[in-house]
């Protein structure tokens, strides 16, 4: 049978983390940089693991204001102690509870610049690394992270998006500008299915883009996700593919 990693971004400050964690198979949580806190870390970590959903940290730029999405040019050993500083909380936490950590997905703008900037694909590979060799990197598909992450023998995941619109490079077309975003909920099972059975996107130009898909990103945070997580799971389900952790 096929199968599919569905992850999610939780810890984020949202009304549905415990219902969402019913309906996935990963959880990346929050790590207090951008949202959350300790007290919403550790509540997720529980509801995560009475669900037996894989966990993961999600680290960000330190950026409360803006939720993460800025971009920002900081040194690079101050962004490896960052990574490891907030990987470190939620293991913690993970640990506390008889769990234990299973991957990381940087958040935001982290996560987009380090998916095109292979120094900074690097810096956060080495600081996971450092931490844990048997944690696995979740990456944009064909991007700097997952190459860098393979190269330096860890265990990579390629991630893939429902809702988000797609270059003809692979890369996500930017928040803010036409296509970004899949509003109709058929398009957005529409393209799952068929990255997820053929392993490639129609790109905003109309091309076929061949994809990786390992895992596919939930958003927690939109006004209908629990509604959409619950219809993906179901289609998904009904068209044959397990829902899975990768590992």
């Amino acid at each position: 049978m096929m199968k599919i990693d569905l992850n999610v971004d939780l810890g984020e400050g949202c009304d549905y983390d415990e219902a969402l964690l019913a309906l996935v198979s990963s959880a990346n949580v929050a790590c207090g940089w951008h949202a959350g806190d300790a007290g919403t870390m550790q509540q997720v970590v529980r509801w995560a693991l009475e669900n037996g959903v894989a966990i993961g940290a999600h680290p960000s730029f330190p950026d409360r204001e803006n939720f993460g999405r800025t971009e920002m040019q900081l040194p690079l050993d101050e962004i490896r102690a960052g990574t490891l500083y907030q990987i470190g909380a939620l293991a913690a936490m993970v640990r506390a509870q008889g769990g234990w950590l299973t991957h990381v997905k940087p958040h935001g703008a982290l996560y987009n610049q380090a998916a095109r900037d292979p120094a900074l694909a690097e810096t956060l590979v080495e600081a996971i690394r450092a931490f844990d060799t048997d944690l696995a990197v979740y990456g944009l598909a064909g991007g700097e992270l997952v190459k860098a992450a393979r190269a330096a023998g860890m265990h990579a995941v390629e991630e893939v998006f429902a809702d988000r619109g797609y270059n003809p490079d692979g890369s996500l077309v930017k928040r803010g500008t036409p296509g970004a975003l899949i509003e109709r909920e058929e398009d957005a099972l529409a393209q799952t299915l068929m990255m997820v059975q053929a392993q490639r996107v129609r790109a905003i130009d109309g091309t076929l883009v061949p994809i990786q898909a390992q895992t596919v990103c939930l958003h927690g945070d939109g006004e209908h996700a629990l509604e959409f997580a619950q219809r993906i799971r179901s289609f998904l389900l009904d068209e044959g593919i397990e829902i899975a952790p990768v590992r």
